[in-house]
């Protein structure tokens, strides 16, 4: 679940990466718009840092992945907000929740064990 967790995560930056091409200037603003790029921008780096196993990524990449989640949470309480963005930002809130649940999860894959009976925590064999 961690490696899906990690693509889910990647797909929600991406986009946020984007927003400044996507918004109308008023839904969101584009000062919040480039905050937005800013914040997927450093969150793909910190992905790629959590996918080659570094785990000191996560918790800065979950801290601002959520971050960008809260700031979404006035577009379902303003009255002006066209509904494709409502719909756009539940989207976005949901797919976080769910990569942030999934990297934290812990692992269920089988440990093996070698001849020895030694385990090794990365690969199953130490």
């Amino acid at each position: 679940m961690y490696k899906l967790g990690l693509v889910v995560l990647a797909l929600v930056s991406a986009v946020d990466v984007l927003t400044p091409v996507m918004t109308d200037g008023e839904h969101p603003p584009m000062e919040i718009a480039i905050g937005a790029s800013v914040v997927g921008l450093v969150s793909l780096v910190l992905i790629g840092f959590a996918w080659r196993g570094k785990r000191w990524s996560l918790a800065p990449l979950i801290t601002l992945r959520l971050a960008s989640a809260l700031l979404a949470v006035p577009a379902f309480f303003a009255s002006d907000v066209p509904a494709a963005a409502v719909a756009a930002a539940g989207v976005g809130v949901a797919a976080t929740i769910f990569g942030v649940v999934a990297v934290l999860l812990p692992s269920r894959e089988p440990t093996r064990t070698t001849e020895h009976g030694a385990v090794d925590a990365e690969r199953g064999v130490r």
